[in-house]
């Protein structure tokens, strides 16, 4: 495993500015181990929901925390709005950094993380296979 310490700048999108991380890297597996910082934007899809929901305003990222693979990320998030509320869920495109976000990640080489269908939940599932040949990708 390798850690790798990551600031995203203000007006990035959280989830698009994590997503070529990997290839960059030459790695097809790592692990969001936790993440902090401001939103301006923040689009998060409910448990069982279809579409995500938008929140608007100062929200303060609580946790961040997921796995990424080349075919995309799965990342959950829990955001506190200027009032103190906190909604969770997962994290959809749309999540807009107001002032910084701070994340480690685990990029781990010897992995690859697939995400196959899945006959028992219906949705595409991570799969991890050891890593064919060093370098990752």
């Amino acid at each position: 495993m390798q850690t790798l310490p990551l600031r995203l700048n203000p007006g990035q999108d959280l989830r698009t500015a994590l997503e070529p991380i990997l290839a960059e890297h030459s790695v097809s597996a790592a692990f969001v181990l936790q993440g902090i910082g401001s939103l301006s934007v923040a689009q998060l899809r409910f448990a069982g929901a279809q579409q995500a929901t938008e929140f608007r305003g100062d929200l303060e990222i609580l946790t961040l925390v997921g796995s990424l693979s080349l075919d995309g990320a799965h990342l959950h998030m829990t955001i506190a709005d200027a009032q103190g509320r906190v909604s969770g869920g997962h994290v959809a495109p749309g999540c807009m950094v107001r002032t910084t976000v701070e994340m480690l990640l685990a990029l781990l080489p010897e992995y690859r993380f697939v995400r196959e269908p899945d006959a028992v939940s219906g949705f595409n599932e991570l799969v991890i296979r050891p890593q064919s040949h060093p370098g990752g990708v």
